[in-house]
């Protein structure tokens, strides 16, 4: 292998020149990083250039991470230290030789660690610096479970008292039992990853771990079926629920640190014909993301909520399916509304963020408290700003509208399609037109839109006919763009979500309309005059920007403009 420094050999392949290696190298000896790391991070050359530049002049292989399965035995060979330090991932065997992935293989220091810490000759390759990066986290992130796994079968069985020395630190040592870092490594995880549940699903086979991932199910795990009773126990027992009984479904919470970040989970056991099918719902404790910019309200719509937060009495209604994003919305208006001369009160099913300063209801059917029955005694408690989780039937819709009549302001979601399809809903439960005129002060609808992966994004050719389906502009000159998938995104092309809002505003024209039936074409011509833009339009928006694509408009927006 040549040892031609890299930066002569950008500057030889006109990547760089002279000036541009020069300024570089004095960034590069003031952050400390390696020369490749700060080209790249001050856009002196793109992460693809400098790729292909060390493939062809050191002629080695190049590894598209994206498209390789890692054997979670290779982590043996590389200790994760090591491996993060160097941005480097093992990734096969051949006889005595060790394929070693590298984000920067000049790096020969690193060469020479790995070969004594494997006692195996290096073969490096070369990979894109975020590709290794995920390689790293997923490879050694299963270590910590397939470690315990292979700890358990090792045991002749696990006894619920050593089940019940877990703390509540994901972070546990070596010392744990091995279910508590079985489980915990899952967690930690799916935590990394930015999963919002953990499904455990029993087959007639194993236990199935997936992840909900931007929305969507991704298999990580498996765990053989003989080990699958200690496990559902130690998660039970984390959320204080009853292990003996496995005939019911229950509920469960339980608060756990992770990489120093306190996390809530919530809970949620099934039986079926296999064994307890649980699911682990997490909810970051970041309230930095429960504000108005942190959830991605537009600048636009962002001005119409603040005129509507100022009102000290009426209903805001949030509104969109499930997983659309409401509770985040909803509590990020009451993180906002909260003060020491207000009194607000939260009807919730379930709580699942705890705010200080607010008083927080759980509802309880077993014992008679439901919507409609809490929100009449909260009326009793003096409340200035009353938050109902969700409006499930016309009595609870009846009483917030009444709340809001007589001097409350209420926030509160319902599962419609979109803004203008909240009125007719309540009008199907039952409320009279003059109580929702008179009541309702504005609307919040919103989706959530998946963004596209930063580490594989590429502008592609869209098809005319494609672009009036899903009801965007044509435009001459317009750019589109889609993830190719990496191993980043989990090849789906996206990673991470953006929320697409729309918000209605009400006026003495829109209230009059409710109240002499007027139609949605009616109400729709009307709310435009007051300056309300869909969520299509919004969308549009975040297409045109490059910030999702056209085929993500179409599975979540484009179905909702039938006007």
């Amino acid at each position: 292998m040549r040892t031609k420094r890299l930066g002569d050999m950008l500057v030889e392949l006109n990547l760089l020149t002279e000036e541009q290696l020069a300024e570089a190298l004095v960034i590069q000896k003031q952050e400390r990083e390696r020369l490749g790391t700060t080209l790249v991070d001050h856009g002196y050359i793109t992460e693809a250039q400098m790729v292909d530049a060390l493939r062809m002049q050191l002629g080695i292989d190049y590894i598209d991470l994206t498209k390789t399965d890692i054997a979670p035995e290779m982590s043996q060979y590389i200790p994760k230290k090591l491996a993060k330090q160097n941005r480097m991932v093992p990734v096969s065997m051949s006889k005595d030789s060790l394929f070693l992935a590298m984000a920067d293989p000049t790096n020969f220091m690193a060469i020479e660690d790995a070969k004594k810490a494997s006692k195996k000759n290096i073969i490096p390759m070369i990979a894109a610096g975020n590709a290794v990066d995920h390689a790293i986290n997923t490879l050694y992130g299963n270590e910590g479970a397939a470690q315990a796994m292979a700890q358990m079968r090792a045991e002749a069985g696990i006894t619920d008292d050593e089940v019940r020395t877990a703390n509540d630190s994901i972070d546990a040592g070596e010392e744990s039992a091995p279910t508590i870092r079985l489980v915990n490594s899952i967690i930690e995880r799916a935590f990394i990853e930015n999963a919002s549940d953990i499904h455990w699903e029993p087959t007639d086979g194993d236990l199935v771990i997936r992840m909900r991932i931007d929305g969507r199910l991704h298999r990580i795990l498996t765990i053989p079926r003989n080990l699958m009773e200690p496990v559902i126990s130690r998660i039970k027992i984390m959320s204080h629920m009853d292990i003996i009984e496995r005939r019911v479904p229950q509920d469960g919470r339980a608060k756990v640190r992770v990489k120093g970040q306190d996390v809530d989970l919530r809970v949620s056991t099934l039986p079926s014909i296999y064994g307890e099918n649980i699911v682990i719902r997490i909810l970051k404790r970041d309230g930095s993301r429960l504000n108005r910019r942190g959830i991605g309200i537009p600048e636009s719509e962002d001005a119409k909520i603040s005129k509507l937060l100022h009102l000290t009495s009426g209903v805001i209604m949030i509104v969109g399916p499930t997983g659309s994003g409401k509770s985040s919305t909803m509590y990020a208006l009451i993180n906002e509304l909260l003060s020491e001369t207000t009194n607000l009160i939260t009807l919730e099913d379930p709580v699942e963020y705890n705010i200080n300063g607010a008083i927080q209801v759980q509802i309880n059917e077993k014992v008679g408290l439901t919507f409609a029955s809490g929100l009449r005694s909260i009326l009793r408690q003096d409340p200035d700003i009353i938050c109902v989780g969700e409006i499930r039937d016309s009595e609870t819709a009846e009483i917030a509208m009444r709340a809001a009549i007589t001097g409350h302001l209420v926030i509160t979601t319902i599962h419609t399609e979109d803004a203008v399809s909240a009125i007719d809903r309540l009008k199907d439960m039952g409320v009279a037109p003059y109580l929702i005129a008179a009541g309702l002060r504005g609307i919040i609808s919103q989706r959530l839109l998946r963004r596209i992966c930063v580490n594989c994004k590429e502008e592609e050719e869209m098809s005319p006919t494609k672009i009036r389906m899903a009801g965007l502009k044509e435009k001459e000159g317009r750019k589109y763009f889609h993830g190719r998938g990496c191993d980043m995104c989990f090849n789906s092309g996206y990673r991470g979500r953006i929320g697409d809002f729309e918000v209605l505003v009400m006026n003495d024209a829109l209230r009059q309309c409710i109240t002499n039936g007027g139609d949605k074409q009616e109400f729709q011509r009307l709310a435009k005059e007051t300056g309300y833009v869909t969520m299509l339009e919004n969308a549009d928006r975040l297409v045109e920007e490059g910030i999702t694509t056209v085929d993500e408009v179409m599975r979540t927006v484009t179905e909702l403009d039938d006007y």
